[in-house]
């Protein structure tokens, strides 16, 4: 079970890390912040001073087709902030 599933690189993202050294990531909706904390350690080679996590829930979406009424939705996920020490980087963009 891997604890971090991707970065989030978005815009706002960008932004916190340039400004705040705050870093995104989609995590398994079961990991704590103990496990994410060591799971971006480990991988990065950072030391992480605070971990913040956020739950979303699945969007439930029904479509009225000529087949009859479509139930659908999407998975629920888990996202975490990561607050990095002062002189630490993450280079998303190194492995492209």
């Amino acid at each position: 079970m891997s604890v971090l599933i991707k970065p989030i690189i978005t815009e706002k993202m960008t932004a916190y890390g340039e400004l705040y050294n705050r870093y995104g990531f989609v995590v398994d909706t079961g990991a704590n912040k103990i496990q994410i904390k060591n799971a971006v350690e480990a991988t990065y080679g950072v030391s992480v001073l605070k971990v913040r996590t956020m739950n979303y829930g699945p969007s439930r979406k029904t479509k009225f087709t000529k087949t009859g009424v479509q139930h659908g939705k999407t998975n629920a996920l888990k996202k975490a902030i990561v607050d990095v020490a002062e002189g630490d980087t993450i280079d998303f963009y190194s492995n492209l």
